[in-house]
């Protein structure tokens, strides 16, 4: 497991994007932690032509923290 600290994208807006009420992210925020091997696509509009795909444990200067429900 991973272990998610402010910043990452694992607990940003854009990350998971697409399906933000997936309870699987939504335990990811919530506990922090994250399964190793996880990616997913970054929803920020300045990557939305590339599909760009993160880990959790990344991170950029477009973080934005994530709301949990």
């Amino acid at each position: 497991m991973l272990t998610l600290h402010p910043g990452n994208c694992g607990l940003c807006a854009h990350f998971g994007q697409s399906h933000p009420d997936d309870q699987k992210l939504v335990q990811m925020r919530i506990n922090g932690k994250a399964p190793e091997g996880l990616v997913d696509e970054c929803g920020h509009p300045t990557h939305a032509g590339t599909h760009l795909k993160v880990a959790p444990n990344s991170g950029c200067d477009a973080f934005t923290p994530a709301k949990v429900a």
